[in-house]
């Protein structure tokens, strides 16, 4: 048997509990008691908001402190910087951050500490290398470490913030042919407002080359971080050559300048004088050998020998009826034409000396020293062939400089640049009024370029919107709800009235209540002291003007007496 039910006729039907959302929150909305805590609710979000807005304005901007670290450095430095009441914060991406104002902060207490200490570098990368790794990678680890090595080597030089160095190294094979030179390329950057010399520019070149081996310095490069070649690689175009010639050049040009405004800037003031100097610089390298010969010379070494006869040479001998044996003929003396010395006779020594009868014959090799001067002279370039300087005067603002002042000037500038009339040097001083400004004044940075205007403006910024809010929010609620209650609980004629289905008597007292608390300007007793009908009605229509909301109670009075009689 089947059982039905039947609603009864004065059910009513009820709908699910959360069939329409937006129905039931209008009616908890439309709550007596939540409508009146509406403005109090209100208040409350708009005090929220404006200091949500001063919490969120007031916080300087973030900037990524340190990126990809682990973990345990990650803890280190979060605890290092909390020592040092430093605010960070830990981003989405696990960066760590700093406010802008303590980020060079932060950046020097962590490198005091020697963090982050986890990041592995230079042989450091050999320990971590696992076992069974390739050839080719076991290579190019060892080349990472290298590199990372000479990198911080380079990071020792003051002038250098951060260097990276990439080295190209071939691999070594059996052809002589096929063998390349490394070459290697170092990016620098330097600390601001700091340049690199000439000679660390070497320096650190050389200090590339001999890391690798077989590498030689003009296979090094060496760029800034502004992209600016530092080194001079042979490259055979004579490039470098002509960059130190122009480097050359230009300081002696620069050294010029200076030694005159030193010597004007006393004598003419600062910004009243303007120098330009050319010089032609000679970079000829010449090289000369001479030598000289003296005409006497002296005698070094002498080296003879002779032959003479036996103790009884003087005994006739030899072969009988022989010719050899037969007496020489009588010699005969010639004078010689060209007034030359005569020849010794047979059998005499030169000089006029009889001959040793003892000796026979003689042979000797003298050795002579002549006098020789050799003298080499070798012109180094970089030697000033002319010189040019051009100085322009400024007038005084009265008057004008004459021609002996200028003279004077001329004389003194000839001085101070090494004037040299041979080399056809040419030093030309005028004085001319200046077209413009005498000096060119360093400006200084702006107010609102100073570090504290950001900080000030987000302060100002932050309590302007509190402000706003406390003024065009805060304070009209305010206003409405303390309006509101007053109207409430100290107007009884306007309740009497916000209230029709009351007692009459009931209204009467309130309305009698509300003449009485308000002073009125037309009262019962002006009425009854008219004299005239006009002039009660002109009463009536004052009182009714003042008094519209106790009129209006009066003439809904009698018209509920006219209806109950």
């Amino acid at each position: 048997m089947a059982t039905q039910i039947i609603p009864s006729p004065g059910a009513v039907p009820t709908e699910p509990r959360f069939a329409n959302p937006l129905k039931q929150v209008a009616g908890f909305m439309g709550q007596p008691a939540v409508k009146r805590s509406l403005p109090l609710i209100l208040l409350i979000g708009l005090i929220a908001a404006a200091a949500l807005a001063w919490a969120t304005l007031r916080t300087p901007p973030q900037k990524v402190l340190f990126g990809g670290l682990g973990d345990a450095d990650k803890s280190a430095v979060v605890q290092a910087l909390d020592t040092a009441s430093i605010p960070n914060a830990v981003d989405g991406s696990g960066n760590i951050t700093v406010g802008e104002d303590d980020y060079h902060k932060a950046r020097m207490l962590l490198a005091g500490q020697d963090l982050p200490k986890a990041a592995p570098g230079g042989y450091a990368l050999l320990d971590q290398l696992p076992m069974g790794v390739s050839r080719a990678v076991e290579g190019e680890r060892v080349k990472q470490a290298r590199e990372t090595e000479i990198a911080r080597s380079i990071q020792e030089i003051d002038v250098v913030a951060e260097a990276r160095v990439h080295l190209a190294t071939p691999e070594s094979t059996v052809f002589v042919r096929d063998q390349a030179a490394p070459t290697a390329s170092v990016v620098l950057k330097l600390q601001p407002g700091r340049v690199l010399s000439d000679a660390q520019t070497r320096s650190i070149v050389n200090l590339v080359a001999a890391s690798v081996p077989g590498m030689k310095p003009d296979s090094v490069t060496i760029v800034d971080q502004m992209g600016t070649l530092l080194s001079n690689s042979g490259g055979g175009d004579g490039s470098g050559e002509d960059d130190r010639r122009i480097a050359i050049q230009r300081q002696v040009e620069e050294k010029v300048k200076a030694q005159v405004a030193q010597l004007l800037t006393p004598l003419v003031g600062a910004g009243n004088f303007t120098a330009e100097v050319q010089a032609d610089i000679n970079f000829d390298e010449t090289q000369a050998t001479r030598e000289s010969y003296e005409k006497q010379g002296a005698l070094r070494a002498e080296q003879g020998s002779w032959t003479g006869n036996q103790p009884n040479a003087g005994a006739p001998g030899g072969i009988p009826g022989a010719l050899s044996n037969q007496a020489p003929a009588a010699s005969t003396l010639t004078t010689p034409a060209n007034g030359g010395t005569q020849p010794p006779p047979n059998g005499a020594a030169p000089g006029g000396a009889p001959a040793d009868p003892m000796k026979q014959s003689d042979s000797f090799t003298r050795n002579y020293d002549l006098g020789r001067e050799v003298s080499v002279t070798r012109n180094a370039p970089g030697s000033i062939r002319r010189l040019s300087v051009a100085v322009l005067l400024r007038d005084p603002d009265k008057g004008r400089r004459t021609a002996m002042e200028v003279q004077q000037i001329t004389g003194l500038v000839q001085a101070a640049v090494g004037y040299n009339p041979q080399r056809q040097d040419q030093v030309n001083v005028i004085s001319k009024k200046f077209n413009g400004a005498a000096t060119e004044a360093v400006e200084a940075p702006a107010w609102y370029q100073a570090e504290w205007v950001p900080m000030v403006l987000r302060n100002a910024t932050a309590l302007v919107i509190a402000l706003l809010v406390l003024l065009l929010g805060v304070r009209p609620i305010a206003k409405a709800l303390m309006k509101k209650r007053d109207d409430a609980g100290g107007d009884p004629a306007k309740l009497a009235f916000a209230n029709p289905d009351a007692d009459p008597a009931t209204q009467g007292r309130a309305t009698a209540a509300a003449g009485a608390a308000q002073e009125p300007g037309v009262s019962i007793e002006m009425l009854d002291n008219a004299r005239n009908y006009d002039e009660r009605v002109g009463l009536v229509r004052g009182f009714t003007r003042e008094n519209p909301t106790r009129a209006a109670l009066a003439v809904r009075d009698m018209i509920k007496t006219g209806e109950a009689q």
